[in-house]
């Protein structure tokens, strides 16, 4: 839950920037300073696990019992290699198809209002086909391997499933995905692959990294159990568990068997037609448990005080809670902001004005305060917290989630759905986004009280978690939201949503991006109209013209009014007399703080009558003078609905970003390029949408630190390829006379290969050191002997002598391989290390032109999904390449339609 940000759907959030000379339609696109934060995106490095569905065929009838299919379970394989077959075949127009996070219900009603219609036609149902993906092992293989256990048995024992977790912090949930480990193929035939409920759950997220490739197989469908309603008591539930014990079946098997039956439905919502629906209702019944409260603040020890002028003050919970929040952050960017110091010293003596210390110390000086007891006690509690046993963060975690369980998902017309953001903000301290003049300003704790909830009419009300009463209690079944409230900083609504994966989700993003596509029919009417009005002897006409021009060819935001209480960031109908330069015979300069206080500057080429307009609208003004007096967001989209109904600015925004994406794909994807070479056309064309719509970010602080770590993993190639070309030496020496393998590895000189070796040595010694404290952390765990500090003292030893052996081969051009292998293995492997150097440059470039850009709100907010996925399967690129596990399940729908799909 963002603790800042009203939570609306589909925000307008911040991307980054590089320079490019035009845009759609001859949209100007250049390049200017830029400042600002917003979300980073990644390279396709990350491990979370892909999903999968069933799908009826074309032919198969749709019937109110088939409308809730199975899932297809998979069996997943990880690899390096960026070699990988795509999931569809676009010959073929198969699907990768992603699960919803809607479970079915028995006699659950039809609840979509959107008519099957709205989707492209061109969208297939079709079987995915299973994808592999394997490496030889002559690629990498370590110099030095580490010792394995075994079972006795010459196995090596399974390894554990890794857990994704759902993290909470003040400024809302994000989600990490923690890599999973690669999976062998089963052993025996019929062996299924399980996947616990917990691993496939996933929230928005705006950390939006790739998926690697899965490896899928068919898993025979299973029926879906009748799910407890969330009122269900638990002495029912325990009733359920005895059941199973008495039938014979233990219950951590029947727990797990039923996590997995719940996982294998998907509501196909997409698919359903609804002929009369009426589209202002969003649904029929509604159940769920309220929203999360945080826990009550626990004082700390009396020994832990802030000071004043020196002394220890002795403040009741009330205050000392409020003086936490700002020593919490006392080694960050805000404690330093005047703005925010300000903001917090004035929120802070109003609470201590209704809770003095109970010491009598008067406190009038914000330079007199001394924090730092409070903040060093904070660091001790993390360190403590991070040096906790894997066992015992485990049983911290599970209790948090048994006590959020009961909140985290709703039942939506018999349909078990996901809640996204049903915790409800803790206290604390506004930070905002950019120049906010309230920075600092104390967010009070939020209660029953001034919550109002949305439910059933039949459904049970629920009762907080902490003591109170709801606000209010509604059944609007208009609105799609649960909960809502109002916070004290800025008066803003906040509201609790079903998750980015729900069908009242999907059918709203479906429903905007068709809008979009609906403009293509009527935008050279409307161009034609305000180019003709772009002369019009009425001022607002010929104001209102102007901006649409902005709007359509620099995709500004429309922009309202601000108050004086709030950040000062503009739109096109806000714009000021100060925010446009002009610059003969015709340019225009830009410079203004756009959404976010990101700073859009832009110097652009307009027409000869545009830059005339300007001129004329800046007669006679001064700073602060409003540039279109005439023309506000609310005359502006009633005049672009008469065109088309539901027509705004913000229409424009999507049509434009999806438009000028599908441009560039079309003529910037190499035809017979390698992935990864598809992968940077890609990017680049989501990165000309991120600079027309100013998606923009700061530089990350920890950018040069990434490009180093993957200067040194390049390195660790070249240094690789050299051994492999020196052991064909040492075998044959003609190899020597071989073009191919005659010259060296640039950046591999003698110096460069001591410092990759000492290098690769710390990592060899620190790995060795952490995998012998987890082996005697399990075995402590198991009741079992720790191993003794000897065997850590015969791995250090041996870690040695191999690297002593690496360094005796230094310049005489010869190296053994741990492994004997035939020369033409040894061709064979350098073959694909120089392929993956080829493609890690590529990574590298990609990564470096995209620093000051941020793709990651066009892929969520602005570019239709069906652009994505129909490219992904004419060009054979797996779509985890490039959608995450989040997105995955976000856009379910758009992975229908073939690969000759269009915007």
């Amino acid at each position: 839950m963002s603790g800042d940000v009203a939570m609306m759907s589909d925000d307008d959030r911040p991307l980054r920037a590089k320079a490019s000379s035009s845009g759609h339609n001859g949209a100007p696109v250049t390049n200017g300073t830029h400042d600002g934060a917003g979300e980073s995106s990644s390279l396709s490095e990350d491990d979370d696990m892909p999903l999968s569905q069933s799908t009826r065929t074309k032919s198969e009838p749709m019937t109110p019992d088939k409308r809730f299919l199975k899932r297809k379970k998979i069996a997943i394989e990880y690899s390096s290699s960026d070699d990988e077959t795509p999931l569809a075949s676009p010959a073929k127009s198969s699907t990768s198809a992603v699960r919803s996070t809607a479970v079915p219900m028995p006699g659950a009603i039809q609840a979509t209002t959107l008519p099957a219609k709205a989707v492209n036609g061109n969208g297939r149902n079709a079987k995915a086909k299973a994808l592999t993906d394997s490496d030889s092992e002559d690629d990498f293989t370590p110099l030095v391997k580490s010792r394995r256990t075994t079972n006795g048995k010459g196995k090596q024992p399974p390894k554990k499933k890794v857990k994704k977790e759902v993290v909470s912090d003040e400024e809302g949930e994000s989600e990490i995905d923690e890599p999973a480990p690669k999976k062998k193929a089963p052993a025996k035939r019929g062996r299924k692959s399980k996947v616990k409920e917990e691993d496939m759950d996933v929230d928005e997220s705006d950390d939006d990294k790739p998926l690697k490739k899965p490896a899928t197989k068919k898993a025979p469908a299973k029926r879906v159990k009748k799910e407890a309603s969330p009122s269900e008591t638990p002495k029912a539930k325990k009733g359920k568990v005895k059941k199973e014990e008495d039938s014979g079946e233990s219950p951590k098997k029947g727990k797990k068997k039923k996590e997995e039956e719940e996982e294998e439905a998907v509501y196909r919502w997409w698919e359903q037609q609804q002929a009369e629906a009426d589209d202002s209702i969003k649904w029929q019944t509604l159940e769920h448990n309220g929203v999360y409260f945080p826990p009550p603040y626990e004082p700390l020890p009396s020994t832990v005080k802030m000071r004043y002028k020196g002394k220890p003050v002795d403040l009741p919970p009330a205050a000392e809670e409020v003086a936490g929040f700002y020593a919490a952050l006392l080694e960050t960017d805000h404690a330093k902001d005047s703005v925010f110091n300000s903001n917090f010293f004035k929120d802070f003596l109003g609470v201590l004005a209704k809770n003095p210390p109970r010491d009598k110390t008067k406190i009038t000086e914000f330079e007199d305060c001394d924090f730092r007891p409070m903040f060093s006690h904070f660091e001790d509690e993390k360190a403590k917290k991070k040096a906790l046993s894997n066992a015992e963060k485990k049983e911290l975690k599970a209790a948090k989630d048994k006590l959020e369980a009961p909140f985290t998902h709703c039942f939506l017309d018999g349909r078990k759905e996901k809640v996204g953001n049903f915790r409800v903000e803790p206290p604390g301290l506004f930070r905002g986004r950019g120049e906010h003049p309230k920075k600092g300003t104390l967010k009070l704790r939020v209660r029953p009280e001034d919550i109002t909830i949305n439910i059933g009419k039949t459904a049970t009300i629920p009762k907080p978690n902490v003591p109170g009463k709801w606000k209010a209690v509604k059944h609007d079944q208009t609105v799609t939201w649960l909960a809502n409230w109002t916070e004290n900083v800025n008066d803003a609504h906040k509201y609790v949503f079903l998750a980015a994966g729900s069908s009242l989700k999907g059918q709203s993003d479906m429903t905007k991006f068709e809008k979009a596509r609906e403009l293509k029919k009527h935008v050279d009417r409307i161009r034609q109209d305000y180019r003709a009005d772009l002369k019009s002897k009425l001022m607002e006409n010929r104001q209102r013209a102007t901006a649409m021009y902005f709007i359509d060819r620099l995709a500004l935001r429309a922009g309202n009014e601000k108050q004086d209480d709030e950040a000062d960031t503009v739109g096109c109908c806000s714009l000021r007399f100060e925010h446009i330069t002009l610059e003969p015979p015709n340019f225009l300069i830009f410079d203004f703080l756009g959404k976010d206080s990101i700073r859009y500057y832009n110097r652009v080429t307009v027409e000869e009558q545009v830059f005339k307009n300007i001129k004329i609208f800046k007669e006679g003004k001064q700073d602060g003078d409003e540039l279109f007096d005439r023309v506000d967001t609310t005359r502006l989209n009633k005049h672009l609905a008469s065109y088309m109904k539901g027509l705004t600015a913000k229409v424009f925004r999507t049509y434009n970003a999806s438009i000028t994406f599908q441009e560039q794909l079309d003529n910037g994807t190499p035809a017979k390029g390698t992935v990864q070479e598809k992968l940077n056309a890609y990017n680049h064309a989501n990165r000309m949408v991120a600079i027309l719509c100013n998606h923009q970010r700061a530089v990350p602080k920890t950018h040069e630190q990434s490009m180093g770590k993957m200067k040194d993993k390049l390195r660790g190639f070249k240094y690789e390829r050299m051994k492999l070309r020196h052991a064909l030496f040492a075998i044959d020496s003609k190899f020597k006379k071989k073009k191919k393998y005659a010259d060296d590895e640039s950046d591999m000189d003698d110096d460069a290969v001591i410092e990759h070796e000492e290098q690769w040595k710390e990592r060899e010694i620190e790995k060795a050191e952490k995998k012998f404290a987890k082996e005697n952390e399990k075995l402590v765990e198991d009741g079992k002997e720790a191993q003794p500090d000897s065997v850590l003292k015969d791995k250090r030893k041996e870690i040695e002598a191999e690297f002593k052996r690496l360094a005796k081969e230094r310049g005489t051009n010869k190296a053994a391989l741990k492994r004997e292998k035939p020369t033409e293995k040894i061709e064979e492997s350098i073959d694909k290390l120089d392929e993956k150097i080829k493609t890690f440059k590529l990574q590298m470039e990609d990564r470096e032109a995209g620093k000051e850009v941020a793709l990651g709100t066009s892929k969520i907010n602005y570019l239709d999904p069906r652009i994505t996925a129909a490219w992904c399967k004419l060009h054979g690129v797996p779509v985890e390449k490039i959608f995450s596990k989040t997105l995955l399940t976000k856009f379910p729908w758009a992975m229908e339609v073939d690969g000759e799909w269009k915007f």
